[in-house]
């Protein structure tokens, strides 16, 4: 009969196992979309291009953040310890990994979406689902079995289970390190060339999305797979496993070496192994679903989300069988269930939030519409206000996240939300990965010269990819505006423990943490000033070299003459590659330098820790809400709606979507891995720069 120190030593083992058997769905997925047909020949030669393009940058930048991290590698050894080292390592290879399988299936799965459509549009909807699935899986399969092996040989290895669960921080930075240069990296390469193939092509020569005629539009399509599929990719495994990572540093620091801390311990692979079962469930409904693409997709996140907190009873209940003992008192194994439930509820409310602001069918994206009649200003202007609008719905409901979890359970409790909501990521990824294979799909089947009633499929696929993508952005950023907050809570426990402390305040009318709070609120507005800046700067470059292309020869535009390609992409690249240095080291330095000032301390950065987490997580909300309503008040426009395509009100809703593609894309998503970086960093240098 099973027990509870059995389940206790074979939790992690299991979800190492149920890891492995995402990772084995998800080849049976990869088998399925290869052996699909690729269409014609024209078909394979463009998606070839988009799939060269994506390979070309992805080894580029891998190769350019190689040396950083070597560097890194270096400074973390020799200033910690080789453990830690090791999972810095072992993180920023996971964290590859998952970004580039994950652009690779996209590319294989855009031209058998558009082949898909030619035989039905459940065809094609099945098609790209089973493609943004396999990045869905290889996330959270990588994050449990990636923190599961490193957390058993660290306690096989090491002298001590404190020292084993400690040196698990360097595996957060890992991830977090290649997160931030993939978000950063692959926003600017998707909306400098976005924006630059809009200017030119839309606005001064007429052309619709994706005409074959606009020399940026390979580029274009390659942007989507490195930024999208590649860059959430990473970013949401380094946000799972820094979740992990995050409540198992706070269950042991709370509770120590006690039976409680076993339990605490290994709580969050459970969810983490159930959620993962849920998500393959989920999987195979759409596959066999008949409804339609939006109503299909929802449902998949309910069933996961039903499924997983039906099974969150049994296996909270008989891993807490007498509750969680916390000092003098005992938290009820409800409570703990409780906040669990919190986590899976938040998920739900964070999507029909974002869904609202964001959709077509609501009235912010309408108003934007409706504001683009009279200009290119005011559609601006009511694009930045629906963006700062859209901040307090998510804010509430994270601030009643808290305040119910810590209710329930303390900081732990705050701990089991978070890692319950990003148990979903495995469905939540599919998703969100959609949205770029129907987007790249419709590029094909227009440049393939498929008939207009395959584009048709494709387009509507493509409007309900926007949705999802925007959804998607939400819930990464709600919830690694919570994952921020235990890593915090982290940096506290850290501290008591290193100095010896029974309690640290952070008291608001000492001038070191106001200080610290004026630093860490900056950091967001510089980081985001350093990615907005380099879009428009490469933007700029490719504008000017599809102008020149159209001058030097005519014929591109009658079809007669075949554009230069190769050159947009080889600008993007480039930009990209030199432009996300500065702001991705940017985090890293300010927190060493504030903790190496000595007369600032401690105090001073977790001021800077809180500063950070609170500008940042508002400003991340508002540039994905306002640049997903943007672009989908061009979208509501082009359907009909205040004078359709090539009207005044279309001109100026391309121009906010141009302004809101590096808002939804680049800055505001790569807010997400920033704000973690931040408090990372500091949990790893408390034993160099702080002494007790």
């Amino acid at each position: 009969m099973l027990t509870l120190s059995s389940l206790q030593h074979y939790g992690i083992y299991g979800a190492i196992v149920c890891g492995l058997i995402g990772l084995l769905f998800a080849i049976i997925l990869i088998r399925g979309i290869c052996v699909a047909s690729p269409g014609t020949e024209k078909m394979q030669q463009i998606a070839g291009a988009i799939q060269e393009g994506a390979k070309a940058y992805l080894r580029r930048q891998i190769a350019a953040v190689g040396m950083i991290a070597i560097v890194i590698l270096a400074v973390v050894w020799y200033f910690r310890d080789s453990a830690t080292a090791i999972g810095f390592v072992l993180g920023a290879v996971c964290s590859m990994i998952a970004g580039y399988v994950g652009m690779r299936i996209a590319v294989l799965a855009n031209v058998r979406t558009a082949q898909a459509a030619t035989k039905s549009p459940h065809s094609a909807m099945h098609m790209a689902f089973n493609g943004g699935a396999v990045t869905g899986l290889l996330v959270v399969a990588l994050a449990l079995i990636s923190v599961g092996v490193y957390f058993l040989a660290a306690r096989h290895y090491l002298s001590s289970e404190n020292e084993a669960v400690k040196s698990l921080i360097g595996l957060a930075l890992g991830a977090s390190l290649i997160s931030v240069f993939a978000r950063l990296g692959g926003g600017i390469y998707t909306k400098a060339a976005d924006v630059g193939a809009d200017l030119v092509g839309k606005i001064e020569s007429k052309l619709d999305e994706d005409d074959p005629r606009n020399p940026a539009t390979i580029a274009d399509n390659v942007g989507d797979n490195v930024g999208d599929c590649a860059g959430m990719a990473a970013d949401v495994f380094e946000t799972y496993a820094v979740s992990l990572i995050g409540t198992i540093l706070i269950g042991f620091l709370m509770f120590g070496t006690s039976v409680s801390a076993q339990s605490v311990v290994i709580y969050p692979f459970i969810l983490g192994s159930i959620s993962i079962i849920g998500a393959i469930i989920s999987i195979l409904y759409v596959n066999v679903s008949k409804s339609n693409a939006t109503f299909a997709l929802i449902t998949s996140v309910v069933i996961s989300a039903v499924f997983a907190g039906i099974l969150y009873y049994p296996a909270t209940k008989f891993l807490f069988p007498e509750g969680l003992k916390m000092g003098d008192s005992v938290i009820p194994f409800l409570n703990l269930y409780y906040s669990a439930i919190i986590g899976l509820v938040m998920t739900g409310i964070v999507v029909f939030i974002t869904n609202y602001y964001t959709a077509t069918t609501h009235a912010p994206v309408q108003k934007i519409a409706k504001a683009s009649e009279t200009g290119h200003a005011t559609n601006i202007i009511a694009g930045i206000a629906i963006g700062n609008q859209a901040t307090a719905l998510p804010v509430l409901a994270i601030v009643g996240a808290i305040l119910l979890s810590y209710h329930f359970a303390g900081l732990y409790g705050v701990a089991v939300a978070v890692m319950s909501m990003l148990s979903l990521s495995g469905i939540i990824i599919s998703l969100d990965a959609f949205g770029p294979i129907t987007d790249n799909a419709g590029g094909i089947a227009v440049m393939g010269e498929m008939p207009k009633n395959i584009r048709a499929v494709t387009d509507e696929l493509d409007a309900v990819g926007n949705t999802m993508k925007a959804v998607t952005k939400g819930y990464a950023i709600a919830s690694a505006g919570l994952a921020a907050l235990v890593l915090f809570g982290s940096y506290v426990q850290e501290l008591k423990d290193h100095l010896h402390l029974a309690s640290i305040s952070f008291d608001l009318t000492d001038p070191k943490v106001l200080v610290g709070l004026l630093i860490g609120g900056l950091l967001p507005y510089l980081f985001t000033a350093f990615s907005m800046a380099a879009v428009g700067k490469a933007a700029g470059a490719v504008v000017l070299e599809v102008r020149r292309q159209l001058q030097a020869h005519p014929g591109i535009l009658l079809g007669t003459d075949v554009p230069e390609y190769g050159a947009c992409v080889d600008i993007v690249t480039k930009a990209a590659l030199r432009e996300m240095i500065i702001p991705a080291i940017l985090p890293i330095l300010v927190v060493v330098a504030v903790a190496w000032i000595s007369w600032l301390g401690y105090l001073t950065l977790g001021g800077v820790l809180v500063g950070t987490i609170v500008t940042g997580l508002f400003q991340a909300i508002s540039m994905t809400s306002s640049g997903g309503a943007w672009d989908n008040a061009k979208k509501f426009i082009e359907e009909g709606n205040f004078g359709g395509k090539g009207s005044d009100a279309h001109a100026a809703a391309v121009t906010g979507d141009t302004v809101g593609d590096p808002y939804k894309d680049t800055s505001g998503p790569a807010i997400n891995p920033m704000i973690k970086v931040v408090n990372i960093v500091a949990i790893l240098i408390i034993p160099i720069f702080f002494k007790s």
